[in-house]
């Protein structure tokens, strides 16, 4: 069986950023939703706009940037321990429930696994030591040294060089669209993991390499790429 270098990102893929939800509803109640999507949404959006400024930051300062865009959208005053709360929550949340059990069938075929983010390395660290997969890891690979964000192709080629691999022997792995496209657009093959049945993919003309719902389902996409 051929073994691939597999990137996979990690806040929305591995990691559910929807796990913040129980200790927002306790801050916002019945705008909790609407609360974390935006959040969510913003902070992607401050990514990208950083990139195409070419102005980079840490990913948490996005982060942080668009938590305080949304109490304002929303008209939600939430207390300064309040933020600080839902910004060190968001260094710990958990992973799917598919994860383990998807990453070690991936290991024991021998596929090179890498935790591939936006982040910075001390933090996916964190979130993945926390999770207790780093086990499954063959190392992290961070933006940073880029000084840019996905998707720029900069990111993709970066991965290649840290892991010694090259677009057609490596694989991005993402529930996030933009991410996929990026990949596919740098040369690289990428699996869609479509965390909701209502996930829409971007309709770009640009297709993932295959769609999945789950990590498990992986490694039977490899093995009949091969």
């Amino acid at each position: 069986m051929t073994t691939y270098t597999l990137a996979f990102d990690v806040y929305g893929t591995l990691i559910d950023t929807s796990g913040i939800f129980h200790s927002l509803e306790k801050m916002v109640g019945k705008a909790t939703k609407v609360f974390m999507n935006t959040w969510r949404l913003k902070q992607l959006e401050y990514s990208f706009r950083r990139g195409l400024m070419d102005d980079y930051v840490d990913f948490s300062i996005c982060t942080r940037e668009a938590l305080e865009y949304t109490c304002l959208d929303l008209d939600i005053k939430l207390t300064p321990n309040q933020k600080i709360s839902l910004m060190k929550e968001y260094t710990t949340l958990p992973i799917f429930p598919d994860v383990v059990d998807g990453l070690q069938l991936l290991k024991e075929t021998g596929h090179k696994v890498y935790a591939f983010s936006n982040g910075s390395s001390l933090a996916i660290k964190n979130l993945i030591d926390t999770a207790q997969i780093t086990t499954f890891f063959d190392g992290i690979v961070s933006v940073e040294a880029t000084k840019t964000f996905k998707p720029s192709p900069v990111v993709y080629k970066h991965f290649n060089t840290q892991t010694n691999s090259t677009p057609d022997n490596s694989w991005l792995i993402s529930s996030n669209s933009f991410d996929v496209i990026g990949a596919i657009s740098y040369g690289m093959r990428s699996v869609w993991v479509q965390r909701s049945s209502t996930s829409i993919f971007d309709p770009w003309n640009i297709s993932p390499t295959a769609t999945i719902t789950s990590i498990k389902d992986l490694n039977k996409v490899l093995k009949n790429t091969e």
